[in-house]
């Protein structure tokens, strides 16, 4: 006798749930609803650019990664005018300049999260395509890939 937690059910059902926590941190609206309290504080102006997905001079960490998410590297410069925070987000792209999935934390991946076909895979080029600097607490660069 086959329970309900064997078979085609249980794998359908971690899917699901797997589906649903990769799709919950790649939206503004998902990191909006776990951030309301800080987004609600906001003048109507940002709270429409973070909607959207885009930053804009000024704007601080929390306000960066409400539109853009986690950043996939982030690297200090120092200069003569100081020091700067580079928050740099990767996607990658295959041998002939197509682009992977960009989701969740801007990843590829073959589906689950736990999944990776390095054969598949071998060609991806990891490619940044925007970077955010924050110099005294703030936005003060923003570097996007003119494509």
């Amino acid at each position: 006798m086959k329970t309900m937690f064997g078979g085609k059910f249980f794998s359908a059902m971690i899917g699901a749930v797997a589906l649903a926590l990769l799709t919950a941190c790649a939206t503004p609206d998902a990191r909006i609803k776990r951030n309301q309290a800080i987004f609600d504080a906001l003048p109507a102006d940002r709270q429409a650019l973070i909607r959207e997905g885009k930053v804009a001079i000024g704007f601080t960490p929390d306000e960066a990664r409400l539109a853009l998410g986690d950043p996939d590297q982030r690297w200090m410069r120092t200069d003569a005018q100081g020091s700067t925070e580079i928050w740099s987000y990767t996607t990658y792209d295959n041998a002939a300049g197509v682009p992977l999935y960009r989701g969740y934390y801007h990843r590829y991946y073959g589906g689950y999260p736990f999944y990776y076909d390095s054969l598949y895979y071998r060609d991806a080029r990891p490619r940044e395509y925007f970077k955010v600097g924050f110099a005294g607490g703030v936005v003060s660069v923003i570097e996007q890939e003119a494509r």
